[in-house]
Formats: structure tokens, C-alpha cells, sequence
């Protein structure tokens, strides 16, 4: 079974530059519903709204951050199952444990490109091999 790419995916960030490589990235390995929000309120917001299958967000944003809509989307029993990979400019180590311990699916460390992606969302959907970028 393959990743199913009619899902739709939330991209989190407060930096419009990095949503369209996000975006773009998503669409060249398939991904054709894609929405965004430009910080963890916003994206709660539509959260509430519309059943995700994937959540892609950054760390570093303002007024609330990933990791805070990390926690609120763990917290919650109608978003708890959501797959949740963080994207952050930041590898500290304590970073990375922080995220695992609120919930985090998985963890990607900028730059990155469309195969590390990939092979992130294919980490996250162990039953699921996306085809070949």
C-alpha cells in the first residue's frame, strides 16, 4: 500500500518562502491537497475544521509556536492521531527530545530536499512505501 498522496497536508510556517518549497516539494512526490497556515493558532484553527492526514510544521514561530501546536494537537482526543513531522533550522539535541516527548511523528533539520522528505513521510506511514520521486 502506498502513502496515500489524495491526503490532504498542513504545512505550518510563518515564513511564506519556506511553505512554497514545502509545497513544492509535497507536489513533486505527489501530494496534490495542500493547505497552509502562518503560525500554530491559524493552524489549529483549520485543524478544527478539516481532518488532516499529515501536519508539517515549523519550530520557530510567532504568536504560537510548533512545538505549542505540537502539544495543543497531542492534547486533543479529535487531533491527537494526526501524523506531525517538524521541520526546524535547530538540531539540538534538546530539541529533538523535547519532540519526541510531546509526540512529534518526526523531526527534519532544514535544509532539506524532496528525497529526505520523502523519506520522512515514509518513516511517519510504516505500512505505506510512496513511490519514487
Amino acid at each position: 500500500m502506498a502513502v496515500d498522496l489524495s491526503m490532504p497536508v498542513l504545512i505550518v510556517d510563518d515564513y511564506n518562502t519556506m511553505v512554497r518549497i514545502i509545497r513544492n516539494l509535497l507536489k513533486q512526490l505527489g501530494f496534490a491537497d495542500i493547505d497552509d497556515a502562518s503560525d500554530g493558532s491559524a493552524a489549529l484553527a483549520k485543524m478544527r475544521e478539516r481532518q488532516y492526514g499529515l501536519v508539517i510544521s515549523d519550530w520557530n514561530m510567532e504568536p504560537m509556536t510548533g512545538y505549542d501546536l505540537l502539544k495543543q494537537v497531542r492534547s486533543d482526543p479529535g487531533l491527537s492521531t494526526t501524523p506531525f513531522i517538524m521541520v526546524t533550522a535547530e538540531s539540538k539535541t534538546e530539541n529533538v527530545i523535547a519532540a519526541k516527548k510531546a509526540g512529534v511523528s518526526n523531526y527534519i533539520v532544514k535544509p532539506f530536499n524532496a528525497q529526505t522528505l520523502k523519506s520522512k513521510i515514509d518513516a511517519v506511514f510504516p505500512d505505506a512505501q510512496a513511490p519514487a520521486a
